[in-house]
């Protein structure tokens, strides 16, 4: 059953928040979207997410959703398993999810890296090497997975889940870290993230990174 109205908490920036936001415009589910910032809308966000965290989706009831797997696991059931972008079950699903895991673990630590040297006066040598191995391996994994593809996506004929969520964490990697992508050393995940970044879905949400962080 269908929400007539979600409100969808977060900059676009966010890899995270986007990845919910490209799915919202692929399901058609009408939603409005609130910009806030985790640091300057510290308050208003802590009213409906007390981790204060996005993205976070409030529901037409009054429910609050929170973290982006939990979110589209919602979005799923609300369409349906004809419609949901990912396996209902079984080994197909896994994959998937696999696939998501890996992404957003790769993006998380993207974000980890971007704000070390943002909140602390000394940044920790050790924490930023681990967080670069871990960005480095985690790609090579997602590289290598992407060149056994036999379709235009990941794990079937049309766009899913899988595809968002490594497409929304390029393009977070690329604009936090530029240097730490290297395209001629990944060549299926730079088409991937081209053919994902061309999609009608993706243009609609798309914010170049601008981060404020008050103390």
């Amino acid at each position: 059953m269908y929400c007539n109205l979600v409100l969808l908490i977060g900059q676009y920036d966010s890899p995270f928040v986007r990845r919910v936001a490209v799915a919202l415009r692929l399901y058609e589910l009408s939603y409005e979207h609130r910009p806030w910032s985790v640091w300057a809308n510290a308050d208003e966000l802590a009213s409906v997410n007390p981790l204060r965290r996005v993205p976070t989706l409030v529901l037409d009831d009054g429910e609050c959703l929170f973290e982006s797997f939990a979110i589209l696991d919602a979005l799923d059931q609300m369409v349906g398993p004809e419609r949901a972008l990912i396996a209902a079950s079984g080994a197909a699903r896994r994959k998937v999810l696999r696939t998501c895991a890996l992404a957003t673990g790769v993006a998380d630590k993207c974000v980890s890296l971007f704000y070390e040297p943002l909140l602390r006066e000394q940044p920790s040598a050790i924490w930023i090497e681990r967080c670069r191995r871990q960005i480095s391996d985690g790609l090579g994994v997602l590289e290598r997975e992407r060149a056994q593809a036999t379709s235009d996506w990941w794990w079937g004929p049309t766009l899913g889940h899988a595809d968002i969520a490594v497409a929304c964490m390029l393009r977070f990697l690329r604009e936090a870290h530029p240097g730490l992508f290297d395209a001629g050393a990944h060549p299926g995940l730079s088409r991937h993230a081209e053919r994902c970044e061309a999609s009608s879905a993706f243009r609609a949400v798309v914010q170049p990174l601008t981060v404020a962080v008050s103390k």
